[in-house]
């Protein structure tokens, strides 16, 4: 064996030939020496003589010369003991506020696993592979180090990251100051005086309110200095915009000690005053209200926004990732550098609920990439009764992280300059790499899941442990009350400023009287102020309103129906037709795709073409809005070509495999168009969408679903922001959702986009509801999108069929002029003549007007309800009157009775005094027939029931049948 020759001295040139053999085929070498150079490769030390630590420098300048030789079994051991410690030193960390002590020794690091032991401490080692070590030393002391780096109150993951490089920055940072903080002393007075106000600031809540929930953040008060140290850093680190995400616990603390939201406004929300004109609509509880704000500190000015949160946890991470890249784009910031996104997590949400994973998996994507988001997890150790044991598989709740090579500090939350510290270094990686990372705060909760909660029912051990103990702030004043803390046990406080040290302790640790008194005046002359409002009846409407950033201030929250003119001269028409069926010089379309543009193209150009299809006037709309200066954003699971192979935003070459947007090309001064497909997620796809939309009102963004059944992933998304943010929290958004939906016989999956759940949804005009029916149609819904002075969601009910269907499409003389209409008249109808009008909305309209033609029969008259809501009720109105002889009045529509629309328009049309009856499938529990042929029986004897049967009409479905 090679080890066998080094007996007891290094051989250079043995060494330096394995060392080149390892270089060329590690399976060259033994084992042992395959770990030495792997660690020597990954402290930066390859490019010279391993023996003597390549070239000997490791950066710090010429190693010193060998003064001995050690046993180079030990030595490899040495080495494979530094990559564990790097691995897993986090196992034998002390992270438990309420353990005493630190865990046992790990197995994975005992020194007989390396082939060493206690009586090696003495000898000397080969130190050069850990940073900031050069040459030789002793290696009990290296043991030591590596002990205090990555085994004391910060355990820290991330030798599963395979960016080399990233490992080695971090590396670099950590093992040369051991992980001591070594923070000035103006910060460790800052630490403390925000620990203070925290505790004090949840104290005052629990003794003036001991009956309201509030989500304590007593047992995690270390959140407070490390966001404020996040907020202090961003200057210095290039960061303009900082965008929060967090549940409930210590949301209050955070907007009051973070975000400078006054004790006025907070308690104006515990003593729950009623404001009649309250702008922001219904509200919300005090705990899940946003706050945004301009945060000053020594370092600079930076924009804070807490987004508002409802009770679904995590669901919004991807909504505040989202509102970051608006505000990117806004900021013309390409290098992801000026905005960056925080999330703050409990430790059973973050691994137990599928959105983070959904959004960690969003992180890299080019259509979702914003350099990186810090995580920041309030780890309670317990969820809100259930211990990990029964909430995770995972050792750590952050293990998700390593799904994206995320790499994670757990830090002990009773040592707060360990947390600022790893904070700190997290935002510093965070700009580095512009990727995401983890600060887990071991931390307690000292009281159960909220304060009516008794935790001790489940927890007995560990709420006896938390009464017994004293909260972080008395933890921290304790320790640097201690003088030898101060005099520079950690090398960064002197005598020389002892007094000095000693003198401001003197207020920060005891707090006397004075500062204890001033904080408490603040919040009773502020709570007796608020007091003072509700026995005078008095609305205070301060804070109220939410938060308008100056983007928003040209746009109104109330809805009208007047219409808009969105037509487009033919010459733009034209145009845009041209450059979206062709490609760049030298580039090769796929021929079968070229055909189909040709067709597209013609269709635009030739008034005696076939029309404009579908697909078509979508792109029109798209292409003639960024000319006029309005950007598009679309996103959606294969939405640059479209499921149903209809759009084609983007063309790949045939040969080469480059790819090419012609939208986004039309002119040098357009406006952007961006089109992404999506990662295979509804909620937090959609969720990333809604936060983008939030945040920039004037693009057009867009999501579509595969089908539009999938929308069922996003509920929690569309129940808790699409359709009640701006009532909850008056935060405006204008996001359209695309949903394909029709019945086509192919199955309950891909049959509904469930238009009845967002009709159940609809009040006070909230959301926006269509179902249009023609190409045109639809061109003129997405340019009002962002032609009117307000932003509502639209919800689209999107074809498939009628994506080819000859009759869908429009004229192109229907583009140039004119604007969507809520209503559609039958065009040939004589109002004399009708005995019957049939409404309905979307794809059936076809169906039931190829009836007419070829029954013939002026009889009926068919009425097209091309948005649902806001309800028409005017229009409609207008329409109907027509048909003064009309007896008959039908609701027609494919889609289950308790599917579809009927429920939501039946008594709409009975208050506006029309008998209207049905017609349609009976009542299902599932959304379609499975069989097509069943489907197309049913699709027949619902379209020719519209015509001539006696009313009310419902097609029984196969099960009912078989039965009969």
């Amino acid at each position: 064996m090679i080890a066998d020759t080094f007996a007891n001295a290094f051989n250079r040139d043995l060494l330096d030939d394995a060392y080149l053999k390892w270089q060329a085929d590690p399976a060259s070498v033994e084992p042992t020496l395959r770990a030495f150079f792997a660690g020597v490769e990954f402290a930066g030390n390859g490019n010279g003589h391993p023996a003597n630590g390549a070239n000997g420098t490791n950066g710090h300048g010429p190693a010193p010369a060998v003064q001995a030789a050690p046993d180079v079994l030990r030595q490899t051991g040495v080495v494979r003991l530094i990559t564990a410690y790097r691995d897993l030193g986090h196992l034998e960390a002390h992270l438990d506020p309420l353990s005493a002590t630190p865990p046992p020794p790990h197995p994975m690091l005992a020194l007989e696993r390396f082939g060493l032991a206690a009586a090696d401490r003495d000898e000397l080692v080969d130190e050069s592979m850990v940073f900031g070590k050069d040459g030789m030393g002793r290696f009990g002391d290296l043991v030591d180090e590596l002990r205090r780096t990555y085994c004391s109150t910060m355990g820290v993951e991330y030798m599963y990251i395979q960016d080399i490089t990233a490992r080695k920055w971090l590396a670099e940072r950590m093992e040369p100051r051991q992980n001591r903080p070594r923070l000035p002393l103006r910060q460790k007075y800052r630490i403390l005086m925000t620990l203070h106000q925290a505790s004090m600031f949840e104290e005052f809540l629990q003794k003036k309110y001991q009956s309201q929930k509030r989500f304590s953040l007593e047992g995690g008060e270390t959140l407070i200095p490390v966001l404020d140290a996040l907020v202090g850093k961003s200057p210095a680190l290039g960061i303009k915009e900082l965008v929060v995400g967090m549940a409930h616990r210590g949301r209050l603390n955070v907007l009051v000690n973070v975000l400078g939201k006054s004790f006025e406004e907070v308690f104006n929300e515990f003593e729950d005053q009623y404001v009649p004109d309250l702008p922001g609509g219904d509200g919300d509880v005090k705990y899940h209200f946003g706050f945004s704000a301009d945060v000053v500190n020594p370092n600079g000015t930076v924009h804070v926004s807490l987004a508002p949160n409802p009770s679904h946890l995590e669901i919004i991470d991807p909504v505040v990732v989202g509102r970051v890249r608006a505000k990117q784009r806004l900021h013309k910031d390409a290098d992801r550098v000026t905005g960056v996104p925080i999330l703050i997590h409990g430790d059973a949400a973050v691994a137990g609920q599928g959105v983070v994973a959904e959004t960690l998996n969003l992180s890299k994507l080019a259509g979702y990439d914003v350099g990186g988001t810090v995580h920041i997890v309030v780890n309670n150790q317990i969820g809100f009764t259930t211990n990990p044991a029964d909430a995770r598989t995972s050792r750590y709740c952050t293990d998700v992280a390593k799904m994206i090579d995320a790499p994670v500090f757990h830090v002990n939350g009773d040592d707060p300059e360990m947390c600022v510290y790893a904070a700190e270094l997290a935002l510093e990686f965070r700009q580095a790499f512009k990727r995401d990372v983890f600060i887990d705060i071991v931390c307690f909760r000292k009281y159960g899941h909220n304060e009516q909660d008794e935790p001790a029912y489940t927890q007995p051990l560990m709420y006896d442990t938390i009464r017994n103990r004293d909260n972080t702030t008395k933890v921290y004043a304790r320790r640097l009350a201690d003088k030898k803390f101060g005099r520079g046990v950690e090398g960064d406080v002197t005598g020389a400023i002892d007094a000095e040290f000693q003198s401001k302790l003197a207020v920060a640790v005891d707090m006397p009287d004075a500062a204890v008194a001033d904080y408490q005046q603040r919040m009773e002359a502020a709570l007796t102020a608020v007091r003072g409002w509700v026995s005078a009846g008095t609305a205070h409407k301060k804070g109220m309103e939410g938060f308008k950033a100056v983007r928003w201030e040209r746009f109104t929250q109330k809805f009208t129906h007047d219409p808009v003119e969105t037509g487009v001269k033919l010459e733009t028409l034209a145009r845009v037709a041209t450059a979206m069926t062709e490609g760049p010089d030298g580039f090769t379309i796929h021929p079968k795709l070229k055909t189909y543009l040709d067709t597209r193209r013609k269709g635009v150009l030739d008034p005696a073409g076939p029309g404009v299809d579908w697909g078509t006037g979508e792109m029109l709309a798209f292409g003639s809005l960024v000319l006029e200066g309005i950007p598009v954003r679309l996103t959606g699971q294969d939405a640059r070509r479209a499921t149903f192979s209809q759009r084609h935003a983007v063309f790949v070459d045939a040969r080469t495999g480059d790819s090419y947007s012609p939208l986004a090309n039309l002119a040098p001064d357009q406006a952007t168009f961006e089109v992404y497909d999506s990662a295979l997620s509804e909620v937090a796809c959609m969720g990333f969408e809604f936060g983008y939309s939030m945040d920039d009102p004037a693009t057009l963004v867009l999501w579509e679903a595969q089908f539009g059944d999938f929308a069922n992933g996003a509920q929690v998304m569309i129940d808790q922001f699409l359709a009640s943010s701006e009532s909850k929290w008056n935060r405006v958004s204008g996001l359209v959702l695309l949903l394909p939906h029709g019945y086509e016989g192919q199955g309950p999956e891909h049959s509904s986009a469930r238009l009845e759940r967002f009709l159940q949804l609809c009040a006070e005009d909230n959301i926006q509801v269509a179902y249009p029916s023609t190409s045109a149609q639809h061109f003129h819904l997405l340019r009002r999108q962002n032609k009117r002075p307000f932003r509502k969601p639209l919800v689209v009910m999107t074809p498939k069929s009628m994506l080819r269907n000859k009759a869908a499409a429009s004229p192109v003389s229907d583009f140039t002029a004119g604007s969507f209409r809520e209503v559609l008249d039958d065009a040939g109808a004589n109002p004399d003549a009708v005995k019957r009008v049939v409404m309905c909305s979307g794809k059936v309209y076809h169906d039931l007007a190829a009836e007419k033609a070829r029954l013939g029969t002026g009889a009926v008259a068919v009425v097209r309800v091309e948005q649902l809501y806001p309800w028409p009720e005017q229009q409609l109105k207008a329409v109907l009157g027509r048909y003064r002889r009309a007896t008959e009045w039908v609701w027609c529509q494919e889609e289950s009775e308790n599917n579809g629309a009927w429920f939501f328009v039946e008594p709409r049309l009975r208050g506006m005094n029309f008998p209207v009856e049905f017609v349609g499938r009976d009542a299902s529990a599932s959304p379609s027939t499975g069989s097509h042929h069943v489907h197309a029986l049913e699709q027949k004897e619902v379209v020719q029931a519209a015509f001539g049967t006696t009313l009310p009409f419902r097609v029984v479905g196969w099960k009912g049948r078989a039965a009969q």
